[in-house]
C-alpha cells in the first residue's frame, strides 16, 4: 500500500481529482494518509475533512526561516509511515532539508510542458499568462519529480494541451487541469504505487 500526503495552497481540485480516482478504483494499492497545507484557510483541507483524511495546516509566516518551517514539517510528517509526497498546488519552495529527506519520493504537478514556462515566478496563472503572451499553441502539464532547484526534477509524465482563439488565461488554465492535470497526476500515483515507476532514483 502507497501511503501519501498531498501537499496544497488553495482550492485542492488535484487533490480531489486524487480523492475522485482512488475512490473509482483508477488509483489502488493507495492511501492519503495526510494533507497538508501552508494556508490554513484553504479549502483542499476542507475537502480533506469531508473525505476523513487527516489535516495539517502550518502558516509559514510563523516560523524565522524556511528552514525551520520545513523543519517543523518534516516533523509531522514523521509522525506517519509515508511513502510519497505529492505537491498539488503547494506554493512553498522546499528546503534542500527537505528534498534530501524524501528525495526520490516527491513528485509535484506543473501546469505546462516543462522546460518551458517553469522555475521561479511560474505558478499558478502566471503560467497561463506566459504561455498566452509567447503565442504558443500548445500547452499542457508535467508530473516531476522534484529535486533541490524549481521545476528541475526528473520528469515523470506530460500531456498536451492546444491554445485556443480568444482564450483567457483563466480558461486556459480551466483547460490544461481538466484535459491534463486531472488525468496525469493520478495516473502518475497509480503507476507507482502498481510499480511502474521506481521512487528513489
Amino acid at each position: 500500500m502507497l501511503k501519501i500526503a498531498v501537499l496544497v495552497s488553495g482550492g485542492g481540485t488535484n487533490l480531489q481529482a486524487i480523492i475522485d480516482a482512488i475512490d473509482s478504483g483508477k488509483i489502488t494499492n493507495t492511501k492519503i494518509e495526510l494533507v497538508f497545507s501552508n494556508n490554513k484557510k484553504a479549502y483542499a483541507l476542507e475537502r480533506a475533512m469531508q473525505h476523513g483524511i487527516p489535516t495539517v495546516s502550518l502558516s509559514r509566516k510563523d516560523y524565522d526561516s524556511v528552514e525551520s518551517y520545513d523543519s517543523a514539517m518534516l516533523s509531522e510528517f514523521g509522525k506517519h509511515d509515508l511513502n510519497l509526497i505529492v505537491l498539488a498546488g503547494f506554493l512553498h519552495n522546499l528546503s534542500v532539508e527537505f528534498t534530501e529527506e524524501y528525495k526520490g519520493r516527491i513528485i509535484n504537478i506543473h501546469p505546462s510542458l516543462i522546460p518551458s514556462f517553469c522555475g521561479k515566478g511560474f505558478y499558478g496563472l502566471h503560467v497561463h499568462e506566459a504561455a498566452l503572451s509567447k503565442g504558443v499553441k500548445v500547452t499542457g502539464a508535467t508530473v516531476h519529480f522534484v529535486d533541490a532547484g524549481i521545476d528541475t526534477g526528473r520528469i515523470i509524465k506530460q500531456k498536451a494541451v492546444y491554445v485556443e482563439d480568444g482564450d483567457t488565461p483563466e480558461a486556459l488554465q480551466r483547460r490544461v487541469m481538466e484535459n491534463a492535470e486531472w488525468i496525469i497526476l493520478p495516473e502518475a500515483i497509480n503507476d507507482i504505487a502498481n510499480g511502474r515507476i521506481k521512487l528513489g532514483e
